[in-house]
């Protein structure tokens, strides 16, 4: 079974112009409000951003490649990812609910917020633009295959899609399959293979091109 993938900057990226959502005016409103009663500073409000911003996708891929090298963690990764991943070191926040999925021969998972643009940025850092378009927030659902195709990724037939979507109480890690002519790879070394797109799940991983 064959699958014609590129990189994650290889692709033609399904973008259009970001305004600032329903939840995302709301919230900046709050946050004014916040400020004004003096329950909050402005200060700590920019520093707890650039904490966040701070964040990369380099948390995700220790992650997924401790599932890859250790079959016990992935069950536990599975069955509870929060609590999986804090055996790691690594703080999620406050995010209610963390699900780990992993992509199969079966079966190929891909994630997206409708709504607006929940993501685990405590674990991929901040979210692509393309992730936040409403291009293709509302055609993911619709047309998976499709909008993988533009990624750079074409599944054969046989292989199922099976799109999950986030919402603010709910974030998704997908698991990408790990690519065959790793087994001599240290975890470290296998950690630099994994991209931000391939846990979203709109790629999968591979060996870079000699």
């Amino acid at each position: 079974m064959s699958e014609h993938t590129h990189s994650h900057d290889d692709h033609a990226p399904i973008t259009d112009s970001h305004e600032g959502s329903y939840y995302e005016k709301k919230l900046l409103a709050i946050q004014a409000l916040l400020i004004e009663k003096g329950i909050v500073t402005g200060e700590a409000i920019r520093q707890t951003v650039e904490a966040m911003d701070a964040r990369t996708p380099a948390q995700g891929a220790r992650v997924v490649a401790r599932a890859w090298v250790d079959a016990a963690f992935k069950q536990r990764l599975l069955t509870d990812a929060k609590a999986a991943i804090a055996e790691l070191g690594i703080d999620i926040g406050t995010v209610a609910t963390l699900i780990a999925v992993e992509n199969t021969e079966a079966m190929h998972n891909v994630v997206v917020c409708t709504l607006c643009s929940c993501y685990p940025r405590m674990l991929l850092g901040l979210p692509p633009d393309w992730y936040k378009s409403l291009h293709y927030r509302s055609r993911v659902v619709k047309d998976p295959r499709g909008v993988l195709k533009e990624f750079g990724l074409e599944l054969p037939l046989d292989v199922g899609v099976q799109v999950y979507d986030s919402t603010a109480d709910i974030r998704y890690l997908v698991i990408p399959a790990r690519p065959s002519g790793t087994d001599q790879l240290s975890e470290e070394a296998l950690a630099q293979l994994v991209t931000r797109d391939s846990m979203i799940g709109v790629t999968t991983v591979h060996l870079p091109d000699m």
